[in-house]
């Protein structure tokens, strides 16, 4: 792996892995739809500046506003809602796991959509996955309803995943996802009845978690992961996200004092053992527009 992906890889793991964190902090003074609502107005006021002071393109070509479109809402609209109205009552570290199956998500997706051949190994590293992901959300002993949410958001970041990618092969990282910041962020102002009351009288603390989760897990963030994607194939890359729920339960257990348990332990050791036999033990045939893409900005 290429040193400059390596170093974009990690940045965004530590600022995604800090989002969970931010998130339960700031539903103590938002609602789930104003919180998220904030974080992406921020967010995209964020890329706006970058991209006039790097002479970015402000408008997508026509050709790609479907797709663009599509993107913003899987990957923030639908994905940042749904993660955020399922930590009202999921705590921070179950919620990263639970996240952490979106590869195997992906996997599915790019075998539809990409034409991405997954080796027969790879199913059974799926099985394992979708069994942790049953503990975590309480299978057997009730569903826990809100863990459906955090679901619902990783198969929302899985179609991002997917939809971005030929976005990535033609336009500048940075460009591409302030378009799909603000696609989003557009379909998030029917959120706005109330925002601007609850904006007042936010207390000092949450305002500013959730103001740093719009700057850095949202805008650097993105941005960067794009970046990493764009200097190594996905394969090399993917496997930084096993990081993420290592890094949120031990920023949820420093900062929120919530201690992983049994069954947390139980369910996200079988999430990372499914989604690593899917990414490293089983053979995955990496498209034609990754090594196009490899060669062109190499």
């Amino acid at each position: 792996m290429r040193r400059a992906a390596l170093v974009y890889g990690l940045l965004t793991m530590v600022f995604w892995s800090s989002a969970f964190v931010g998130i339960r902090v700031g539903l103590r003074a938002f609602s789930p739809f104003h919180l998220v609502l904030l974080r992406f107005l921020t967010a995209s006021v964020v890329l706006l500046a970058g991209v006039l002071i790097r002479g970015g393109r402000l408008i997508p070509p026509r050709r790609v506003w479907l797709r663009v479109a599509m993107s913003g809402v899987a990957g923030f609209t639908l994905y940042h809602t749904a993660l955020t109205l399922g930590e009202r009552t999921v705590n921070a570290n179950t919620a990263s796991f639970i996240v952490a199956a979106a590869p195997l998500f992906s996997a599915v997706l790019g075998r539809i959509f990409l034409k991405e051949r997954l080796a027969s190994l790879a199913w059974l590293g799926m099985l394992i996955s979708f069994a942790g992901v049953g503990v975590l959300s309480g299978v057997g002993g009730g569903i826990h309803w809100n863990a459906l949410l955090i679901i619902l958001s990783a198969l929302s970041t899985a179609a991002y995943f997917v939809l971005e990618k030929p976005l990535l092969m033609e336009f500048p990282a940075l460009d591409v996802t302030a378009w799909v910041t603000w696609a989003g962020t557009i379909s998030m102002l029917l959120y706005g009845k109330g925002f601007v009351d609850s904006l007042i009288h936010a207390p000092a603390y949450p305002l500013l978690m959730v103001i740093y989760i719009g700057i850095f897990p949202a805008a650097v963030a993105y941005v960067t992961w794009s970046l990493a994607l764009r200097n190594a194939p996905v394969g090399e890359i993917a496997p930084l996200l096993y990081l993420n729920p290592i890094l949120a339960s031990i920023l949820a257990w420093l900062m929120l004092g919530e201690r992983p348990g049994w069954s947390l332990m139980a369910g996200g050791i079988m999430i990372l053992a499914g989604v690593w036999i899917i990414q490293v033990k089983s053979k995955m045939t990496q498209g034609t527009e990754i090594r196009e893409a490899r060669s062109e900005y190499q």
